[in-house]
């Protein structure tokens, strides 16, 4: 019940500050709190709205924190369709997000005043996920289902919003071959006041691509088991390794600049 009770006051808070700013802010954006009870157990759930689009397909797709302990994709995570890689996988691949320089000024002012947000609620283990629609790849895509005959395009609903129950953890992978809502839009375009985490790669990039980017998992509180962790990662990594378990203040600063560094 406490720790219901901790994560509606949170919910609460965090709706507030992205009333403060407008929708100005990288947070999640809470559609709605439920409670199921199913045979006498009770089952909190948080609603949020979808990081990425129903239209574009995402085609990679990270869970990055800052840190770089045990900070890889499984085996078993790899072999999935749309794997989530971690931030060394990231590191090892040289990626960067080439969303050029006025772009990545703004970004940058939402995500400072978020993560010093969450750091005043002692909040910290949250990711950015970031999802990678490959405009190029796209367009091939459709050539040849084009090619290859009619396809059911209601096969795969790409229904927006996501749930999230239990450790609040990254949300579903993102729908391909989506309905199209309403209106006509070119290669990598989209609508911004639906695709609201939604940013284009700038003209001279290497490759053409739209960035979905949002904070997630912010309902962790560095309480006691938390500072327990920390202490026991400490002792087995060392100080100076980059763990992800570390107070709140040194956490936001930490997230902050390893984002700052992947952005161009």
């Amino acid at each position: 019940v406490c720790v219901c009770l901790c994560v509606c006051v949170c919910v609460c808070v965090c709706a507030q500050f992205i009333v403060e700013c407008h929708g100005n802010t990288l947070l999640p954006q809470f559609l709605g709190m439920y409670r199921l009870t199913v045979d006498g157990v009770e089952t909190y759930m948080v609603v949020t709205r979808n990081v990425f689009s129903h239209r574009l397909t995402v085609h990679r797709k990270y869970d990055l924190k800052g840190s770089t302990v045990s900070r890889e994709a499984s085996d078993k995570e790899k072999a999935k369709e749309l794997p989530t890689f971690k931030d060394n996988d990231f590191l090892n691949e040289g990626q960067k997000l080439q969303i050029g320089d006025d772009n990545k000024k703004y970004f940058l002012e939402k995500l400072k005043r978020d993560v010093e947000f969450l750091a005043t609620l002692k909040i910290m283990d949250y990711s950015l996920l970031v999802g990678i629609h490959d405009v190029e790849r796209a367009e091939q895509e459709e050539m040849d289902v084009e090619g290859g005959g009619e396809e059911d395009e209601y096969e795969n609903d790409g229904m927006g919003g996501g749930v999230l129950t239990g450790s609040f953890g990254t949300p579903p992978d993102s729908p391909g071959n989506p309905l199209n809502c309403g209106g006509f839009f070119g290669p990598g375009e989209f609508d911004p006041s639906v695709d609201v985490y939604a940013i284009k790669s700038h003209d001279s990039a290497v490759k053409k691509e739209v960035y979905f980017m949002a904070i997630i998992d912010i309902l962790t509180h560095y309480d006691a088991k938390k500072k327990a962790a920390h202490a026991a990662k400490t002792v087995k990594h060392g100080a100076g390794a980059e763990i992800s378990t570390v107070n709140p203040e040194q956490y936001s600063k930490r997230f902050y600049e390893f984002m700052s560094n992947i952005l161009s």
